[in-house]
């Protein structure tokens, strides 16, 4: 019996093929310098802006995450 699953897109596959080359731990690096950022920024007394930085740690790690399940996983 055939199932019919909807396949990845050439844009998709195109995509995972160059995320799956950058090693993990750069994700993790991006997320801890964010951080570090935003708490020097803070102790500048740039309070706003150490907010926003602070906030890219979040979608730094998972991007790390839709990296590691790329390339354990792959596509399709």
């Amino acid at each position: 019996m055939a199932t019919n699953t909807p396949s990845e897109g050439k844009f998709t596959i195109a995509i995972e093929k160059q995320t799956s080359k950058i090693p993990s731990g750069v994700y993790l690096t991006a997320a801890l310098a964010s951080m570090a950022a935003s708490l020097t920024l803070k102790c500048f007394g740039q309070r706003h802006t150490a907010l926003f930085v602070g906030q890219w740690a979040a979608p730094f790690l998972i991007m790390g995450l839709y990296n590691k399940i790329v390339k354990t996983e792959g596509h399709d």
